[in-house]
């Protein structure tokens, strides 16, 4: 159990049947009446983020997160299936479980699994991806003053701006939280 006088950030809690990350919190002792917590919850199943406000003396049981690194196998019609390495188990992973979080992810290659109570809610892809440039035009000399940059679509599909001197068959480096060109490789 953890009261809301110790409350910091990062910390996941079980609050009204919900599991809530706490993304931002504040002691507050008004003048007059008694001390509270005021606090920024991020609802991890559904990505909803709400204000609240607690007693310092309030407690919420702590929620636990499971985070297992599988590896990604195969998407078959709707279904993802991914590996343990260390059991072997499989697992398949509905597509609206998965969401885009493997927009930028290749077969074969490792992705955490984050679960609560056996119940997966989010794919947690790596932070950086090299991938190939399968489609893009050829960049057009000119205009640059701006960093002007094009439309490229990288070998998962996904599609990616990128500067004007990359090419097709290059390969690239991608940041997975914005998707987003990094460099490249």
């Amino acid at each position: 159990m953890v009261s809301a006088g110790d409350f910091r950030n990062g910390v996941t809690l079980e609050i009204e049947g919900n599991i809530y990350q706490i993304i931002e919190f504040q002691h507050v002792k008004p003048g007059k009446g008694a001390a509270f917590v005021r606090t920024k919850l991020k609802n991890i199943i559904n990505g909803g983020v709400v204000e609240k406000t607690f007693r310092p003396t309030e407690k919420f049981p702590q929620a636990r997160i499971d985070r297992v690194e599988m590896q990604y196998l195969y998407a078959d019609g709707d279904l993802y299936n991914f590996m343990n390495m260390e059991t072997y188990d499989q697992i398949a992973l509905a597509s609206d479980t998965v969401g885009d979080a493997l927009k930028f992810v290749k077969e074969n290659e490792m992705v955490k699994i984050c679960s609560h109570n056996g119940n997966v809610f989010a794919i947690e892809p790596p932070l950086f991806v090299e991938l190939e440039i399968t489609e893009t035009e050829p960049g057009v000399k000119g205009d640059t003053a701006t960093g002007a940059t094009k439309p490229a679509t990288v070998e998962t599909g996904a599609t990616v701006y990128v500067p004007l001197f990359v090419n097709q068959n290059d390969i690239i480096k991608i940041d997975t939280r914005t998707g987003e060109y990094l460099s490249r490789v």
